[in-house]
């Protein structure tokens, strides 16, 4: 039996987004990660789509996808092959693992699992984090609340960088 080799909690955790207030991952990572092509991934699906109801599997919309794009998730609509890419939550992935029965599927899924209970786990670990801060500034006077705002700043995520228009601005100087 050949070794399967180990993929890094990192780069599956860089993979999973938040889309419709769900963490799912695109047809398209899974399939790299499984070391299939997209296309043999979405076959196996459809062929036992009887396992994916739309809590564990869906396609995205158009709309979506543009957001996508905005956001640096997809680098361009034409990265998407000509469809809308299907994206699973944590139980379809799971699910996969029925379907795609190689030993790398297997070890795969097993990780992304372990990535999903992490990024949970991170998440519970900073709503606490936050209860916390919230319960000592009922408990002091105002003299703290710099420090409150400054933690509360640390907290927020970092702010999506606009994206920059890329081409060439043309200027008329007879306006």
């Amino acid at each position: 039996m050949a070794a399967i080799e180990t993929i890094p909690l990192e780069r599956i955790e860089q993979r999973i987004i938040l889309l419709r207030g769900l963490k799912v991952m695109l047809d398209r990572d899974l399939a790299d990660l499984y070391g299939v092509k997209t296309i043999a991934l979405r076959q196996q699906v459809s062929r036992n789509i009887d396992r994916f109801p739309d809590d564990f599997m869906f396609q995205i919309t158009a709309e979506e996808a543009d957001a996508m794009v905005s956001q640096s998730v997809i680098p361009s609509r034409r990265s998407l092959g000509g469809s809308l890419p299907y994206v699973f939550t944590q139980e379809g992935i799971a699910m996969l693992s029925s379907v795609l029965r190689s030993e790398q599927a297997v070890a795969v899924n097993i990780q992304i699992m372990r990535a999903f209970v992490k990024l949970r786990q991170w998440l519970e670990t900073h709503k606490d984090l936050a209860n916390k801060i919230q319960n000592l500034e009922t408990k002091y006077d105002e003299q703290f609340q710099v420090v409150f705002d400054a933690i509360r700043k640390l907290m927020e995520p970092p702010p999506v960088p606009p994206s920059r228009r890329i081409g060439f601005a043309i200027h008329n100087d007879d306006d």
